[in-house]
């Protein structure tokens, strides 16, 4: 079994107060709505449900937080981009990122962008906003819709972007790829090691 294979909803935020423990390692997930973020996290964690997918966009409204191993978490936060979600409940997420972006326990993020549209301004933003103490991984999600050309132009592109600023790689949640790498990635933030 996966060392991540355990993994179980553990709650939803919506409040600063409502925050777990600040204890252990927490890693989070962001992506623009429909990049693939929930069917990548399902993927990872080898657990179909976990999270909700949707063809709905903007269908994450809280931060979803899920416990891998004990004092071992994976936060799911709303997608960006979404054109509908209403202002007002925009301004609440803004204090939810701000507590989480402040939180001694979290050790990175992976950022889910859709391989066919490329970084967004959207994308870049939630850089920045992981700037400082937190790592940051890119996985292009929907990597089986390219060519291998197109694979190897994007992956160029992306990483000369970031540059340095964090890692990137290919990913599809539906094919495989990159799936070792991505758990492998997330294992050792979260200080997992290997199962024996």
């Amino acid at each position: 079994m996966s060392r991540l294979g355990e993994a179980r909803f553990l709650t939803s935020v919506a409040a600063t107060a409502q925050f777990p423990a600040d204890v252990g390692a927490e890693v989070a997930f962001a992506g623009r709505s429909n990049a693939g973020k929930s069917s990548a996290i399902n993927a990872i964690t080898q657990r179909r449900g976990l999270a909700r997918t949707s063809k709905t966009p903007g269908r994450t409204r809280l931060l979803n937080y899920f416990e891998l191993a004990p004092a071992r978490r994976l936060v799911d936060l709303p997608g960006y981009g979404y054109a509908s979600v209403a202002a007002a409940e925009r301004d609440v997420w803004l204090p939810l990122l701000e507590g989480l972006r402040a939180r001694a326990s979290l050790k990175g993020l992976f950022v889910i962008v859709d391989s066919r549209r490329g970084l967004t301004e959207g994308d870049e933003g939630i850089f920045e906003w992981a700037q400082g103490d937190h790592r940051l991984h890119v996985l292009l999600s929907k990597a089986d819709k390219l060519n291998r050309g197109e694979s190897a132009a994007v992956l160029r592109a992306t990483s000369a972007r970031l540059a340095g600023r964090g890692t990137v790689q290919l990913f599809s949640a539906l094919r495989g790829i990159g799936l070792h790498e991505a758990q492998e990635t997330l294992a050792s933030w979260l200080g997992l090691g290997s199962r024996s």
